[in-house]
């Protein structure tokens, strides 16, 4: 298995660095968060994208999305204790994990594919094949763990 921590020719950076991990909800940040811990990630970033309804009422409340958001964030924070936080407002969620991956400098995005549960599928289908696709820095897709939901 190669070394994720190694530096690569390209940036000189760690890939595991300073990972942007982008959660849904509590349960989605607990999961992406423990998917993430055997890595041993140097820093790692929290990332909430409030979705924004484009000229139409916003799909949830800001007071309920930043509620989710801060619920997020203390659950990866039981598992990485100094995670940063970042929130984002868009109407486009893969440009908003670009553009945030941007202003805190990462070396990679980590995330979890949410498979097809009935729970809010945040990075699901078409999501994920444009987070893999049109990815500007490394995206890291973590393994799903056989109990999970």
């Amino acid at each position: 298995m190669a070394d994720m921590t190694s530096t690569d020719e390209t940036g000189g950076q760690d890939l595991l660095g300073h990972v942007l991990l982008p959660v849904a909800h509590e349960e989605d940040a607990l999961a992406t968060a423990r998917a993430l811990e055997p890595y041993d990630p140097e820093r790692v970033t929290a990332l909430h994208v409030v979705e924004k309804g484009g000229g139409v009422p916003d799909k949830t409340p800001v007071e309920q999305s930043e509620e989710l958001a801060a619920e997020s964030y203390a659950a990866v924070r039981t598992v990485f204790p100094d995670a940063d936080e970042h929130t984002a407002y868009a109407r486009d969620i893969v440009g908003a994990i670009f553009d945030a991956a941007e202003k805190v400098d990462a070396s990679a995005v980590a995330y979890r594919s949410r498979g097809g549960n009935r729970l809010m599928q945040f990075l699901s289908g078409d999501i994920s094949l444009k987070l893999v696709t049109n990815a500007p820095l490394p995206v890291v897709a973590l393994p799903r763990v056989d109990d999970e939901e």
